[in-house]
């Protein structure tokens, strides 16, 4: 399979090797692009079933060099780079939730880019992708790699419970849930729903069935209006009724993968990538029984929604402004974001930011899941807008979830009082 991927690939960047104009040659300097990143942009760039930037380096004779770090170190770092009065950064990866108004005014906006040379199809792109590195009206960074929210079901564990298909709705979620939280025959109790913690990215996937927010693109706080409550009620009830665990506060995202491979745990929502973890053959108990599709929209939802839109969480591709070859940089952006290197670097494993990626057969042999992801990124969006205060509004909605899906405080109380903490944090 891979030779066959390398010589699929190897003829389009030969068709395709000159995609550039002349003024990115000259660019070039002999020097190669650099390039700041998390080491997963290099991988799924250029791995074992293509590289990606090979028809950037022919038509523009420059190499590319990445230099990698984590994602803590790697915003640090590039944000730092930016700040100076140049740089010899051409390209920097930066995360949606980094893109906030101080940080936007470090990189270049890409429209005057766009309309000069323009990506191709850029309508192609998710726009949820798109509006979420959007700051001030202006694009600073074009999106390469996606995480998605999924809904997993252990299929084995439902049957025995008599539910052979998934659940259709949120509200049958929360009956087959409960219908799930039972002890298995070989005596593992298992839980129905299963996520790690109540932190807002997590509940804003639940709160996104009944189309709700914690806080709206436009900077308001709506914690206390229906969905968010609905979210949270619905926690709280699946709690009481043991269906939810009871240590949810303290679970990690490892913890929930553990649950879900060893039968511990029915149901979960996580990215829609932990569906290879959850089937690993080497640590699961179900490999292949645990399915991965979109988070079924509430009934009430019938008619605006066939899915919830769940969240998305992305990386994306930036120029500094002060960086000295930017014709180069974008030329390297465009390439990056082809039709043709996006399918490369999701049959490398990246989360493909394209429509049309989905419809290539060999991405549907390699993703089981692939036209449940597209139905959710269609609708998709960011869980909330990028912003300074965002970390600590986060900590204040994660205190106050906690403290309703506990008992401590009903979900009305807990939700005014996000909103009246974290209202004064958010941008005029």
């Amino acid at each position: 399979m891979d030779s066959r991927r390398r010589a699929l690939i190897g003829a389009t960047v030969a068709a395709t090797g000159l995609r550039f104009a002349p003024q990115a040659f000259a660019q070039a300097g002999g020097a190669p692009l650099q390039v700041f990143a998390h080491r997963v942009m290099k991988t799924v760039s250029v791995g074992a079933a293509g590289d990606a930037t090979v028809p950037f380096t022919q038509a523009t004779g420059a190499g590319v060099e990445w230099t990698t770090f984590d994602t803590g170190p790697l915003q640090e770092r590039l944000f730092r780079e930016a700040s100076l009065g140049d740089t010899a950064v051409d390209v920097g990866f930066i995360l949606n939730t980094q893109a906030v108004p101080r940080v936007a005014s470090l990189f270049e906006p890409l429209g005057p880019y766009q309309a000069k040379q323009p990506v191709e199809a850029l309508d192609d792109i998710f726009p949820g992708l798109i509006e979420g590195m959007t700051v001030g009206g202006n694009l600073i960074a074009m999106p390469f790699r996606h995480a998605s929210s999924g809904f997993h079901y252990n299929e084995e564990i439902l049957a025995e419970r008599g539910f052979p298909k998934p659940p259709a709705t949120i509200e049958e979620v929360a009956e087959v849930a409960r219908a799930c939280t039972y002890r298995r025959a070989d005596g593992t109790p298992c839980v129905g729903l299963c996520m790690p913690g109540v932190t807002y990215p997590n509940v804003i996937d639940l709160a996104r069935a009944w189309d709700g927010d914690f806080i709206t693109l436009d900077y308001k706080v709506v914690a206390d209006q229906p969905p968010m409550l609905n979210a949270i009620r619905m926690l709280r009830a699946l709690f009481e009724a043991g269906a939810f665990p009871r240590n949810f506060a303290t679970l990690s995202t490892e913890d929930v993968n553990t649950w879900m491979q060893t039968g511990r745990a029915a149901m979960s929502l996580q990215s829609m990538g932990r569906n290879r973890i959850y089937n690993d053959p080497a640590k699961s108990k179900f490999p292949g029984r645990i399915r991965t599709v979109a988070l079924p929209a509430s009934k009430t939802m019938a008619g605006k929604f066939t899915v919830a839109p769940a969240k998305v969480e992305f990386w994306g591709m930036a120029i500094p402004k002060n960086a000295k070859r930017k014709d180069l940089s974008w030329a390297f952006i465009r390439e990056m974001v082809s039709k043709q290197a996006t399918l490369v670097a999701a049959l490398n494993g990246n989360g493909p930011v394209r429509n049309s990626t989905y419809d290539d057969e060999r991405m549907r042999k390699l993703v089981s899941y692939a036209e449940e992801e597209r139905r959710v990124l269609k609708v998709a969006r960011v869980p909330l807008p990028a912003f300074d205060e965002a970390a600590r509004a986060g900590d204040v909605f994660k205190e106050e979830a906690e403290a309703a899906v506990l008992g401590m405080k009903s979900p009305d109380e807990a939700m005014k009082s996000v909103v009246a903490r974290v209202r004064p944090m958010l941008p005029a």
